[in-house]
């Protein structure tokens, strides 16, 4: 028998004297707990209606009971479609505070809320053999060790998956491959900080289920953007050793990544879920109170917003909805040890009762209140599919960006020279210096700009260079999907060549994009894998790929090229200026520093010479405010043929060239002039000032 229990926390809550199950459904007429064997999940043992309602909220204590303990809810209320009112007690629900989710869905129609082929008829077929269930957890023992603090200019974070990264990695245990065990080992983690990575960023692993079209085609949600349990970590990359959960091997891993100093960040999708449309599965919150949780059509509540591109989207100006995700922030925070947060297609979070982004939506008022939230790393996705979707620095102070207007200036500037998207000067040095247009404001640095060649959603860095359009045919979309603007070009040859000219090409405008990336000002941030070479074939869109095209091939990677990526970030670390995380002021004062820009010969470039699409190099002087420091100088030419740079006077050393050919073993002297090659920058270092006259 239940007992009427308390109304918070919601979810289950594990107690000296039972189990407190509460749910949030205010308009649900009627709950019930049903209960199932703990070995299987299958076989649905016993049904108790919850007690007592408060404030929208069932809840019931079940004395005696503990952790193992495997559940669902079956909810009661009118099924009226048209009305946005979709409740359906013959379909099993998965509790969206579910610690650790039992079972996986595979995309049958007894799923359904509806009659297949009938979208406003109710379906009858009880559902709950199969159905996702939660499994009561009990709190992991002590709180995740104390965390690190990284500055913001040392910040260096690369996106990674889960399981892309260790799969065929050699030095992980066969058992251990493509868990968050395998990528806790030494020799995965050793790799990432030789690069000199502060942070790591895992794509999602909160827990999924795929949608049904790609079940059909034996294909999966790969990147894991169909979340379905935003408290559990995905099953799917627990290694199930014995002794271990998904949570304990995840709080593991954390524990591993801050006992090396390093940060770990997860992508979190809060914006929409794997129920889809309005002809999707009931798996969870549209059973529960359809009208509550999701954004529904004005004009026609048995339709949902599509503000996401994925069907649905959770309505944020519910503040129910703002506590699910709070909540569950805090609970990856404080449990599992997480650090920080990416949110996927964030505007969808700020959005109000019209339907209009605010920067000072509940939501974001709720995490900078918030004593654990506020003191998150948080970084947003600054674009969705809504109306006004696009708000690339409208996020809150203390927020961090994604910056694609980053990523699109450096292709443009050092792969489009002459074809259509070259981008100009103006443009490189704009991002080159923390793309004040967009961060300049609101007390906001430079470091609120996440700057990126490459991510997860596009080409790889090495089919950057590789392929001038895509080649997703593996996806089951004809080749459609993905992006068709790449600002890529494959150097003459599309994919895959032994023409020694092309690979030349290939080599110095990788290391030219990589070099550009970790010597703007902003948070750089690398794809996993493109320090490697690591190619998808082509492929843009790689979010269904669980095989060799998404994996990480080990056995060729290009070390050359990682050992270059680690000089890379040592020179960031040692060149101040270069990781500057204020603003340079545009008439330096005394001991503020500052920066200069220069023709290739040395002198000033005048405002006119922005305009000048003819000319493709340009030198950056950087000022430190001490007198004592050195300078530094980036001479930077995207043309198509060698150009010739005049060094300032003093003395001059060369430190970094990212010339096909040249990576010299130490620094060497500057001559009074010195050719760059085509699509090539270098960084140089003065130790000897010039005595004034």
């Amino acid at each position: 028998m239940l007992t009427p229990g308390r109304p918070y926390p919601l979810g289950a809550t594990v107690l000296p004297e039972g189990i407190n199950f509460a749910l949030a459904a205010p308009a649900a007429q009627r709950v019930e707990l049903c209960l199932f064997d703990g070995a299987t999940g299958t076989r649905e043992q016993q049904r108790l209606a919850l007690p007592a309602c408060t404030d929208g909220v069932w809840h019931g204590l079940l004395p005696g009971a503990g952790a193992g303990l495997v559940y669902g809810w079956r909810v009661h209320g009118p099924w009226a479609p048209r009305q946005g009112l979709r409740f359906n007690p013959a379909k099993l629900l998965l509790d969206p505070y579910a610690r650790e989710v039992v079972g996986r869905y595979g995309g049958e129609d007894i799923f359904l809320g509806h009659v297949p082929g009938q979208p406003e008829v109710r379906d009858t077929r009880d559902n709950g053999a199969i159905a996702l269930k939660a499994r009561v957890t009990a709190p992991l023992p002590g709180p995740p060790p104390r965390r690190p603090r990284i500055a913001p200019g040392e910040r260096v974070i690369c996106e990674l998956h889960v399981r892309g990264q260790t799969m065929l990695h050699p030095a992980v245990p066969e058992a251990l491959r493509g868990s968050y065990a395998g990528l806790a080992e030494p020799a995965v983690l050793d790799h990432l900080q030789r690069l000199g990575i502060t942070t790591l960023s895992l794509m999602p692993v909160q827990h999924r289920a795929d949608e049904e079209r790609l079940l059909k085609l034996g294909l999966s949600n790969y990147w894991g953007y169909s979340p379905i349990g935003w408290f559990a970590p995905e099953a799917r990359y627990w290694s199930g050793r014995p002794g271990t959960s998904p949570s304990s091997e995840f709080r593991q891993l954390a524990d591993a990544v801050h006992a090396r100093g390093m940060e770990l960040v997860i992508d979190v999708v809060y914006n929409h879920s794997a129920e889809t449309d309005e002809l999707g599965p009931t798996l969870s919150l549209r059973g529960i109170d359809n009208q509550r949780y999701y954004r529904l059509r004005a004009d026609d509540p048995f339709l949902y917003e599509n503000w996401t591109g994925c069907g649905n989207c959770l309505d944020f100006s519910e503040p129910r909805v703002v506590q699910l995700a709070t909540d569950s922030l805090r609970h990856w925070m404080a449990e599992l040890g997480v650090d920080g947060f990416r949110f996927d297609l964030a505007p969808v979070l700020g959005r109000g009762a019209d339907g209009a982004f605010d920067r000072r939506a509940p939501f974001f008022a709720a995490c900078a209140q918030d004593p654990l939230l506020s003191q998150a790393l948080l970084i947003a996705e600054p674009w969705d599919v809504g109306p006004g979707g696009y708000q690339l620095g409208a996020f809150p102070p203390g927020w961090l960006e994604w910056n694609d207007r980053y990523r699109d200036a450096q292709r443009g500037f050092w792969l489009r020279q002459g074809l259509d998207g070259a981008a100009g000067r103006g443009a490189f040095a704009h991002r080159l210096l923390g793309s004040s247009g967009e961060f300049h404001h609101a007390g906001r640095a430079p470091t609120a700009s996440v700057n990126f060649i490459a991510a997860h959603d596009g080409f790889t860095l090495r089919d950057l260079v590789s392929y001038d359009r895509r080649h997703n045919e593996a996806n089951g979309e004809d080749g459609r999907d993905g992006h068709d603007r790449n600002l890529s070009h494959n150097q003459g040859v599309e994919g895959d060549t032994d023409d020694p000219a092309v690979l030349a090409r290939r080599r110095a405008t990788t290391r030219t994009l990589l070099a550009t990336l970790l010597l703007s000002q902003g948070t750089p941030m690398l794809l996993a894998g493109d320090e490697l070479g690591h190619s998808q074939g082509g492929n843009n869109n790689a979010y269904c790929q669980d095989n060799e095209t998404s994996w990480l091939d080990w056995a060729r990677a290009d070390t050359a090229l990682a050992a270059y990526v680690a000089r890379l970030a040592a020179l960031r670390r040692r060149a101040e200026p270069l990781r500057h995380t204020q603003w340079w002021p545009p008439r330096p004062g005394a001991g503020q520093g500052g920066m200069h820009w220069l023709q290739p010969d040395g002198t000033p470039l005048q405002p006119a010479d922005w305009e000048d699409g003819r000319q493709q190099a340009l030198a950056v002087l950087f000022e430190p405010a001490d007198p004592a420091a050195p300078r530094w100088l980036l001479w930077v030419n995207a043309a198509g043929q060698p150009q010739a740079f005049a060094a300032p006077a003093g003395t001059w050393d060369l430190h970094l060239a990212s010339d096909p050919g040249d990576d010299p073993p130490a620094p060497r002297r500057l001559q009074a002039r010195e050719n760059v090659s085509a699509a090539c920058l270098w960084l140089c270092c003065q130790t000897t000032r010039p005595v004034p006259d």
